[in-house]
């Protein structure tokens, strides 16, 4: 009986590769770097942010795109099962804020080192550095796939899980898109999301590395709040990022720049009421003392002359001199800080990518293409994505295991 042929050594690759062994079949994995997982080396800041600890039905409401298509995989394999399988591989996890998960040890050398272990003990044979060129298919079925030497491995099924395009350095080039678009499926552009903004403002430049902690970022489109979420973001010298902005672009990656807003509420817990009160106290305090002195306490200092100047205020005369109309463009600019937006960072620097493979040519229960028989996609391919905070390798891990036991109870194993 011909072997099972998964195509990409990531975290989807990886627990396809697990999923059809696991269950008695034979498997070869091809992956084209030199070692497996080369992606999964660089998430969580080289920490490996493996998944999220929530149920199921909270995971899928922070999936921004085709949540739905996900609920056969996440109950298959739900968060919780990963954390089991990598305690029970010898990688002990610990959540932390926000119920991210990540390896005891803080390494995601030990995720990946634990897993091929485990492929190794089941009886995988891993093939590195082995660039595919071609998957065959004949009368509506899949029959192998011809690799660089030009030989042809013939297989029961193939299982596509290549990635997408962020990153290309650890391999994620876009192969699978065209070999499946090649079969005739959908695949929608690959465009950057979980990535950061840019902006053409030279005040937002000039505060580069200026960290903000305890803000709320709101992003609309129109009327229609797309976004709002409280929590840390930075300014670079090409824009912003961090965690509140790299989720914010989740929402507007199909959008184009000119069509949404984005504000900062620099102090949340205040009203504008109780923000102008206090204002108010502090330049009644401040006597003669430089307004800028009172700006100083309310931001960081090298925000508080941004401020003043966003604001039309001269920080150098005595505090007392404040206007109302000072005081209420102070509230008004402190409450909702607008971040004109020119665009997004390359795709190539996305944390994954929005677009790929349409979810409905997939089987959701079995991730089997509708198209073409016997050939399974998984991960990052596939036309979902969603927030930072572990969902997207579980995404991974979820349609992969869910892509192997599949193709391996159709095999016959």
């Amino acid at each position: 009986m011909n072997e099972i042929i998964v195509i990409g050594g990531g975290a989807a690759g990886l627990l396809a590769a697990y999923g059809a062994a696991k269950a008695g079949a034979r498997v070869t994995l091809l992956e084209k770097n030199e070692k497996l997982g080369k992606k999964i080396y660089i998430t969580g800041k080289g920490r490996c942010n493996v998944t999220n600890a929530c149920e199921p039905e909270s995971f899928r409401s922070h999936v921004v795109k085709n949540p739905r298509f996900l609920f056969s995989a996440l109950n298959a394999f739900a968060p919780s099962d990963m954390m089991a399988l990598l305690e029970q591989l010898g990688c002990p996890v610990k959540v932390e804020r926000g119920n991210r998960v990540f390896p005891e040890s803080d390494k995601a050398s030990d995720v990946t080192r634990a897993l091929e272990k485990e492929l190794r003990r089941l009886g995988v044979t891993i093939r590195l550095n082995t660039e595919i060129q071609r998957i065959h298919t004949a009368e509506g079925r899949v029959t192998g796939v011809t690799v660089q030497d030009g030989r042809t491995l013939p297989a029961d099924a193939v299982i596509v899980a290549t990635g997408g395009m962020s990153y290309p350095t650890t391999g994620s080039t876009g192969d699978g898109f065209h070999w499946l678009a090649a079969m005739d499926h959908t695949v929608f552009p690959a465009m950057p999301t979980l990535i950061p903004l840019t902006s053409d403002a030279q005040w937002v430049h000039a505060l580069q590395g200026l960290s903000l902690r305890n803000v709320r970022l709101s992003l609309q489109n129109g009327k229609k709040k797309l976004y709002t979420e409280l929590g840390e973001m930075l300014f670079t010298h090409f824009g912003i990022t961090g965690p509140l902005v790299l989720s914010a672009s989740a929402y507007m990656a199909e959008l184009p720049p000119e069509e949404v807003s984005l504000t900062i509420d620099l102090k949340p817990a205040l009203t504008p009421e109780q923000l102008d009160a206090r204002i108010l106290r502090d330049v009644g305090q401040a006597g003669k003392k430089q307004l800028g002195t009172v700006l100083g306490g309310l931001y960081p200092a090298r925000l508080a002359e941004t401020m003043a100047q966003l604001c039309a205020l001269d920080d150098t005369v005595p505090a007392c001199e404040l206007t109302r109309e000072g005081r209420a463009a102070l509230v008004e600019r402190t409450k909702a800080l607008r971040i004109p937006l020119s665009g997004t960072r390359p795709l190539t620097e996305a944390v994954v990518t929005r677009g790929g493979v349409s979810v409905k040519e997939i089987n959701p229960a079995t991730m089997e293409s509708k198209l073409v028989s016997g050939l399974y996609i998984a991960g990052e391919l596939l036309d979902v994505d969603a927030l930072t905070g572990g969902y997207n390798l579980q995404i991974a891990f979820s349609t992969g295991i869910l892509a192997g036991k599949s193709a391996a109870e159709a095999a016959g194993y």
